[in-house]
């Protein structure tokens, strides 16, 4: 999360005064912290004009595999495995359904099915380490057997070149243009608790089947930090505008249920000024009362970027 990799901000406030806060001290206690009010604030506390960040060493090698897994909770389940088994050398993990395979093979040129046969659901891992010598794809071979042998994993395809690896990334990251060339979506940016991923997917999953007959679920995303886009597509034949219209309606009963298992309606978009009502449905009155207090204080006259995130 950048939220947390953020030492230190420049800041330009409404008043036209600076927040000259650009430091790179890695502990600092001094009362508030002042910078974290303005990371997720979308500009309307001030205008963030310098930042400086943590750096990590440069990475020097990358083991890389698609593995088929049986269900959510054995996605879940590999990510444990995996952390164990590296050192918590795990870089990547995203989660990829079935559907997201079959659009973008269909409609994503250099895109095809990595593995032999079809299966529900899959995760494109990644270790890495900024040691050149590490031996990562020996790691991560031995740990995709073992999870084989638990019937963790059903199958998996590891990475032998760069060349391999760029064509798992293109079919991971090609999933929502693929979803552009099927017709409309509905899309949802959720985050859960890691370990309450598979709960929520065994009951929204079978909910959109049912009470949205029109569409079909492509859920895929950043399971390492619980974060799904849980999103809806058009079904072929299907009117677009009838699909779109149901969008509130849908959009209301999924988060609902992210609520209900203590998740986030918005991981990484930001609220802006499409998921006002959201926030104000889902912050605790006493958030709610706070955040208007911080955009009192900073902005009394409502010049920074009026009408987003608040009303």
């Amino acid at each position: 999360m950048t939220r947390d990799l953020v030492l230190g901000l420049e800041v330009v406030l409404p008043g036209g005064r600076v927040l000259d806060g650009l430091t790179t001290l890695r502990k600092d206690n001094t009362g508030y912290d002042i910078k974290s009010l303005f990371l997720g604030a979308e500009g309307t506390l001030g205008v963030i004009t310098a930042a400086s960040f943590k750096l990590f060493p440069q990475i020097r090698v990358r083991a890389t595999a698609l593995a088929a897994i049986p269900d959510v909770r054995a996605a879940v389940t590999l990510l444990g495995e995996l952390r164990g088994a590296s050192g918590d050398r795990v870089s990547s993990f995203e989660l990829v359904p079935r559907i997201g395979v079959e659009l973008t093979s269909r409609h994503i040129p250099g895109v095809s099915d990595p593995l032999g046969s079809a299966h529900d659901w899959y995760v494109l891992c990644e270790l890495s380490s900024s040691r050149a010598a590490e031996p990562l794809d020996a790691v991560l071979e031995e740990a995709l057997a073992a999870a084989l042998g638990k019937g963790i994993v059903l199958d998996a395809a590891l990475v032998r070149s760069e060349r391999e690896r760029a064509a798992l990334w293109k079919l991971r990251e090609s999933i929502p243009e693929a979803q552009r060339h099927e017709g409309a979506s509905l899309k949802h940016d959720i985050s859960l608790p890691v370990a309450t991923l598979p709960d929520f997917v065994a009951k929204a999953a079978p909910w959109v089947a049912e009470q949205v007959p029109e569409g079909r679920l492509v859920a895929y995303g950043h399971v390492g930090d619980g974060n799904l886009h849980f999103n809806i597509s058009q079904l072929p034949g299907i009117d677009r505008e009838r699909f779109l219209a149901r969008a509130a309606e849908i959009r209301r009963a999924i988060h609902d249920m992210v609520r209900e298992f203590a998740g986030s309606f918005s991981a990484e978009h930001g609220v802006g000024r499409v998921k006002i009502a959201e926030l104000e449905r889902y912050a605790s009155p006493v958030e709610l009362a706070l955040m208007h207090a911080v955009k009192r204080a900073f902005d009394p006259h409502g010049i920074m970027n009026p009408g987003k995130v608040l009303r």
